[in-house]
């Protein structure tokens, strides 16, 4: 576990957020090398990946500070200033599905503002936000974040108390969710890649993408560990946040394939 890369005074650089800023670099540079084959201007894809940025670091930090308001009580600027009360410097603490949502979001905005193809651009990013979930859940690991719950597994990890893990579940034996998730994401990434060498109608990928990522998270949090301000009592079943929203997600891809199959 390597939280911190490199420290120069009170600047710290983590290992989440270098791994955040490759990906964003390499999946920008693979959107726009696929956008040009698909007829979608190349500034576009430039001015939309500016913002899938921008609004997917919103949207991380938003969703982990609403499921961890007890965090911030008393100290509420941290949540936005890079200038901690602790004295660090920079942010910690970040939700990837959050920021996921956002990006769609914005990316939905940004098509009907410019009159582009919504279907057509989400199969353009679809398969770099797989490779994003791959890369920076490593980072999730080497950070001790986003850990999993309690297992006697052969694979189990242990952090050390330094680490949100560790703190938490200190010398337990742990589900390394954050690699769970890292894998899954290179799978998503692989099968978006071989369903993309043939021809496919507008959507397909992303919707392929909705579907793939909601299950593949809806699975994993069943072993990741949550405190209890995360949790959604069903009535049938307790559900984290995160699974109610992968939900969402499974059954919008599912619309989506219905409805565009049948229109082509």
């Amino acid at each position: 576990m390597h939280p911190v890369l490199l420290k120069l005074g009170r600047l710290e650089i983590y290992a989440y957020g270098v791994a955040l800023a490759i990906s964003f670099l390499l999946g920008i540079y693979w959107a726009i090398h696929r956008a040009e084959k698909r007829g979608i201007r190349k500034d576009d894809v430039m001015d939309l990946s500016i913002l899938v940025v921008i609004s997917a670091i919103v949207g991380s930090r938003f969703l982990y500070v609403v499921t961890h308001l007890d965090e911030f009580h008393g100290h509420w600027l941290d949540t936005i200033s890079p200038f901690q009360s602790t004295g660090a410097i920079g942010i910690a603490g970040l939700s990837m599905l959050g920021g996921v949502v956002m990006a769609i979001l914005v990316v939905m905005g940004y098509c009907l503002s410019r009159k582009i193809s919504i279907l057509r651009l989400f199969d353009v990013f679809a398969p770099s936000f797989a490779l994003g979930i791959f890369i920076t859940r490593i980072g999730c690991f080497m950070n001790g974040c986003c850990f999993g719950k309690a297992c006697d597994l052969p694979w189990a990890v242990t952090f050390p108390v330094i680490s949100p893990a560790g703190a938490t579940l200190p010398g337990v034996h742990i589900h390394p969710t954050q690699l769970y998730s890292s894998l899954y994401g290179l799978v998503i990434l692989l099968v978006l890649y071989f369903l993309d060498r043939r021809p496919r109608f507008d959507g397909f990928l992303g919707a392929m993408f909705f579907i793939l990522y909601g299950l593949s998270r809806f699975l994993v949090d069943f072993v990741r560990y949550y405190e209890e301000s995360v949790q959604v009592n069903l009535g049938i079943a307790v559900l984290t946040i995160n699974q109610v929203i992968s939900l969402l997600m499974i059954l919008t891809g599912g619309v989506m394939l219905l409805l565009l199959s049948r229109r082509k």
